[in-house]
């Protein structure tokens, strides 16, 4: 599985890397903007990512402003249902307001920080990119 991790905190980027490098290839990027890019290179190279993990609060383009781009570009270059991305939003913030809109742009799943990994293998688990024993 293809991974892209947008976090701009590094610690939190590590963590997830060493926690989801297990289930694939992860490629690291620091903000919105770096992510909507790493997207569109793996897209035209026909090797898009199978799992997006953005932070909500990055700087120069957001977590939320990233994830409407992305669903954007696939409406644009429209792929079978099941070829689009799942995207997953991370966050420290507990803002309803925020996982709310994030879902109805349309993101698959959430995780609050600190993440438990316990928890997200269960929303990987639901969202069909890894089986529950691993």
């Amino acid at each position: 599985m293809r991974i892209l991790i947008a976090e701009d905190d590094l610690a939190s980027r590590k963590f997830l890397q060493k926690f989801l490098s297990q289930f694939g290839e992860c490629d690291l990027v620091v903000d919105g903007e770096e992510a909507v890019e790493a997207f569109m290179i793996a897209w035209d190279e026909g090797q898009p990512y199978e799992l997006i993990c953005l932070d909500i609060m990055m700087p120069n383009l957001d977590g939320l402003k990233a994830l409407k781009v992305i669903r954007d570009i696939e409406k644009e270059k429209p792929a079978a249902p099941g070829d689009r991305a799942k995207i997953v939003m991370i966050t420290a913030l507990d803002e309803i307001d925020k996982v709310t809109a994030a879902f109805e742009i349309g993101c698959e799943g959430y995780a609050a920080k600190p993440v438990d990994t316990g928890k997200f293998l269960e929303v990987l688990v639901k969202l069909n990119l890894v089986d529950g024993g691993k």
